[in-house]
């Protein structure tokens, strides 16, 4: 682990100092390759499938490991994306003078070392090469046992092309061990690796978290709420509650507790609880929900704060936006929040007083996401407030240096 980091660390300081340009045509040459080896890319993916199907992991989890030809292209596009993105190296934010005749100002430069330690999807590993190399940073990946082939086909793609263009393979590491005392030995190496940011469930994060000598991105879970407000339009409430809970039940922007205002219970509760059932949604729902849609499940005090990952969503009947705030704020977990209503003073006090790291009016949970919101594909979500919050892109894998212009000057 230490060999690879610091070749990392040195191929980091080839990489920082790379043009626009050369990054650019790095990431489009990365994404043809891409394109051209999906038959191979597959084949690798398919020996995760089939060890993933033997293990009985669930079928959102599988979900997450598919690599089909569309979610290839789709990667691929990513990368591209990320090239067309502004580059945010050696942008200067703000040049002030100082009584003294000095100009000063600061200065966008990439973090250095990256490390990703994730689980499950593998287009992490060209989400995170992309945003890292176009930042100007070196990144070593570490994906889960569930992952390792498609992974590795995944970086050896990448890699290619690093070589055939002259720059240095150890600007893309990737950790080809599964033993969990591997990541224990990359934490540890706080002269070699600037960031870590783990990527999967609360375990993972935890694990990593209470380990790394290296500042740490969280994301420990998401518990994302939607509140429908007395004046929503029960058409756009279903359709946004049935996209956040069913698009992609597996991902950590769906919604897991739906809060409905207590004065159109008795109308929307059986609406959403039936179009919901359609859908093979298991609802657990609170005492006034299950009065109005008998056949819902009991609700229990676990279920309000769970990450369910699946087709199961629990349901509360609340009094006000005061309730439904507060239900928020004791049970979420800071990462996606939405509500439907059509009171522009209601959607302004959820925006203010909800202070998750995406806040939503009328529009699905789903769009909490890096490519969703403009930023290309993005590195992960952030529910810590240093020093990213929410979606994390390009600029979030940078830090600012001060520069200073002087003419002389000599300090008294």
């Amino acid at each position: 682990m230490l060999a690879l980091a610091r070749e990392a660390k040195k191929a980091s300081r080839v990489i920082a100092t790379l043009s626009s340009a050369v990054k650019n045509d790095m990431l489009r040459s990365m994404a043809d390759a891409l394109e051209r080896e999906t038959e191979a890319l597959q084949s690798a993916n398919e020996n995760d499938l089939v060890a993933a199907r033997q293990k009985g992991l669930s079928a959102a989890m599988i979900d997450r490991l598919v690599l089909d030809e569309k979610r290839i292209g789709a990667m691929a596009d990513g990368m591209r994306e990320v090239a067309d993105l502004p580059d945010p190296v050696g942008e200067v934010t703000g040049m002030w003078r100082r009584p003294n005749g000095l100009q000063v100002g600061r200065m966008r430069i990439p973090l250095g070392v990256i490390g990703i330690v994730f689980e499950s999807r593998p287009n992490v590993t060209a989400d995170a090469a992309a945003l890292c190399l176009k930042s100007g940073n070196a990144v070593i990946l570490r994906g889960g046992s569930e992952a390792i082939h498609s992974n590795s086909a995944i970086a050896a793609v990448l890699k290619k092309t690093l070589s055939e263009m002259g720059l240095p393979e150890g600007a893309l590491q990737v950790v080809t061990t599964t033993d969990r005392s591997a990541v224990l030995e990359l934490l540890k190496l706080e002269e070699e690796i600037d960031l870590i940011i783990p990527r999967g469930g609360e375990g993972l994060i935890r694990f990593v978290s209470e380990n790394s000598r290296i500042p740490v991105i969280k994301h420990y879970k998401g518990v994302c709420h939607v509140f429908v407000d007395s004046s929503a339009d029960y058409e756009m409430a279903e359709r946004i509650c049935i996209n956040a809970k069913v698009q992609r039940p597996g991902v950590c922007n769906a919604m897991e507790t739906l809060l409905i205002h207590k004065d159109i219970a008795e109308t929307f509760v059986p609406r959403i609880a039936s179009a919901l059932r359609a859908q093979g949604v298991e609802v657990r729902g609170c005492s006034i929900t299950r009065e109005f849609a008998p056949e819902v499940t009991a609700a229990t005090e676990e279920d309000w704060g769970a990450e369910f990952l699946d087709l199961i969503l629990a349901v509360k009947v609340v009094d006000n936006m005061d309730e439904a705030i507060a239900h928020i704020r004791r049970y979420g977990s800071l990462h996606t929040e939405a509500i439907v209503t059509r009171d522009y003073a209601h959607a302004q006090r959820f925006l203010r007083e909800v202070d998750s790291s995406t806040v939503v009016v009328n529009a699905s949970t789903r769009f909490a996401d890096g490519n969703q919101l403009g930023l290309g594909a993005e590195i992960g979500i952030s529910t810590t407030k240093l020093h990213s919050f929410g979606p994390m892109g390009l600029e979030d894998l940078t830090t600012r240096k001060f520069i200073v212009y002087g003419e002389g000057q000599v300090r008294q």
